[in-house]
């Protein structure tokens, strides 16, 4: 660095002293003026909102007000509570409303059905799918296939009490544990196990078939049926189509027979008011699925 005041010729505008290479120099070109008071606006800008509104933290807890005493959660919290009263007259409306003369009346579906879309993305995405396709385990809300009943009142009882919950009035049902239990050998489940693919039209080995149908009609009737179509009262699956809550391979049939399965879905009553689980099922039969 040199202490020489030096001038660039081609700008006319005096460096700083900088040199590089003994011919680079650099110039001491201050920045714009109209940069320079843009920045100092910003920070008065700055100072002015920070006496103004909520903004620093404080060591006693909370944060300094600001002299406006603006709160954004008043804000929401004010929001929030116009957008309640101004559904309250409908929520009114669909408590006192029995589910089916909601889905008669256009208006009311429309709002249970908007009201119900949201609650469902909320709670019941998260095992049923955001598109209520289901999974493994996890019932498509979307086809006709019911094990407790596809009607609003049905769908909005099992809402209220679950399946296999602690909920007193819960929906229950209990297929026995063939193989952990001893009740049928390895053998047995492998042939009611090709049984039971036979009734909804899979190729099975039909000698094992046969035996199949013989241990059916000794242990699976009470809750199938004598065509396999199950009962919806006991919440026993048809066996005659070819939708499958835990896969349609063999294995996973004789894994069904083996181990009895049976998953649990919680109870929403006392966990949602009684308007939203009326919603919810308005939803979930408007899906395609509902009879």
């Amino acid at each position: 660095m040199s202490n020489e005041r030096h001038v660039d010729q081609v700008t006319g505008v005096e460096t700083t002293g900088h040199v590089w290479d003994d011919d680079i120099r650099e110039l001491n070109k201050p920045l714009p003026r109209w940069w320079l008071l843009s920045f100092y606006a910003c920070i008065l800008w700055a100072v002015g909102y920070w006496i103004a509104y909520p903004a620093w933290p404080v060591i006693a807890g909370g944060y300094t007000k600001g002299v406006l005493g603006y709160s954004q959660r008043a804000t929401v919290a004010r929001e929030v509570a116009t957008a309640s009263q101004a559904q309250s007259g409908l929520r009114e409306q669909i408590a006192k409303t029995p589910i089916g003369d909601i889905l008669k009346s256009p208006d009311l579906a429309r709002f249970a059905d908007a009201a119900g879309r949201q609650s469902f993305a909320e709670n019941c995405a998260p095992c049923h799918g955001r598109g209520a396709q289901g999974s493994p385990g996890y019932p498509n809300l979307r086809d006709d296939d019911w094990l407790w009943g596809g009607k609003p009142e049905d769908i909005m009882q099992t809402l209220r009490f679950g399946i296999r919950s602690e909920h007193k009035q819960t929906r229950t049902s209990q297929m026995p544990r063939y193989g952990l239990e001893k009740l049928l050998d390895d053998a047995q489940i492998n042939d009611v196990a090709e049984h039971v693919l036979s009734l909804s039209g899979t190729n099975t080995d039909k000698g094992a078939a046969t035996r199949g149908a013989v241990i059916y009609k000794e242990q699976c009737v009470t809750c199938h049926g004598d065509e396999g179509k199950g009962k919806q009262e006991q919440g026993a699956p048809n066996l005659t189509d070819k939708i499958w809550l835990y896969g349609s391979s063999k294995d996973a049939v004789m894994q069904s027979i083996r181990t009895g399965r049976g998953g649990v879905m919680p109870a929403w009553e006392g966990r949602l008011d009684p308007v939203t689980i009326k919603s919810l099922a308005v939803y979930v039969h408007s899906l395609g699925g509902g009879q």
